[in-house]
């Protein structure tokens, strides 16, 4: 039976495009209220509008950047300027990259750290100690099965991640018993705008961000303590670094981003 969100008010980060739009509008379509919160004005106006022409309820939009120095601050003032209270925080919004570390730019790579741990953390510090003096609500972090061993030609985002997997499962003990639910999502290739910025492409059979949303409301839904939304071979995938010598791991992980030439993706904007 497909899981109810109704009564749900859910902050989704980077719902301007790709998954998170695929999740505000799932989210919305079971009821909850989502708040978007993306850099896109326009793009966050036009989900908007979507999502009330199709369930007749609009959404709250909050324009914020969790790169910039004082943009989680920011947004938290704005949810506190407008009496609004979060019962799911979706620690959706992240950057990718691809691409030999010495090679590229630093300035993209440390943007993508930012995002991806920085912005991450301030929001769940502070709305995760509103949920836990409230005794409910929860926390959806979107992680990757590239967080499961290091990923040659995708360092700094596979180094990301393995942080957001340590992160939530560590938080979800501390919070284990208190009515906060903590779940972290791990997928693998989504066919999406992931590498706008370089010459890299997402490789062919990737699933689609309205599988990967669904699924990953219904894993949390049955409080799972971790989801793995997509296809059962990028699963497979997070046994490597488990079950053969991380040097091995490494070796194997390299190996395949050589063959999808992920060694030789260049920067263009």
């Amino acid at each position: 039976m497909e899981a109810d969100y109704r009564g749900v008010t859910a902050l989704v980060t980077g719902a301007s495009k790709g998954l998170g739009r695929a999740l505000a509008l799932e989210l919305a379509r079971r009821g909850a209220l989502p708040i978007l919160v993306a850099r896109s004005e326009p793009a966050l106006r036009e989900l908007a509008a979507e999502i009330d022409r199709r369930q007749g309820r609009e959404p709250v939009v909050i324009v914020g950047d969790l790169i910039a120095a004082d943009g989680p601050q920011r947004i938290l003032d704005e949810l506190a300027d407008r009496g609004l209270t979060v019962d799911l925080l979706v620690n959706n919004a992240g950057a990718g990259d691809a691409g030999a570390f010495l090679r590229r730019p630093l300035e993209p790579q440390l943007r993508s750290i930012d995002l991806n741990v920085h912005g991450l953390l301030r929001l769940t510090y502070a709305i995760g100690n509103e949920l836990a003096a409230r005794g409910s609500g929860g926390i959806i972090n979107v992680a990757s099965v590239a967080a499961f061993q290091p990923m040659p030609f995708q360092a700094t985002y596979a180094a990301s991640k393995a942080f957001v997997l340590s992160f939530s499962e560590s938080l979800a003990e501390e919070l284990r018993g208190t009515g906060v639910h903590v779940m972290a999502s791990h997928p693998g290739p989504i066919d999406t705008g992931f590498f706008d910025g370089t010459t890299a492409t997402i490789q062919s059979g990737a699933d689609t961000p309205e599988r990967i949303a669904a699924r990953t409301l219904d894993d949390y839904a049955k409080r799972r303590a971790v989801s793995y939304p997509g296809q059962a071979r990028y699963r497979a995938v997070t046994w490597i670094g488990r079950l053969v010598p991380r040097v091995t791991a490494v070796r194997i992980a390299g190996t395949v981003n050589r063959r999808l030439h992920f060694d030789e993706v260049v920067d263009v904007a």
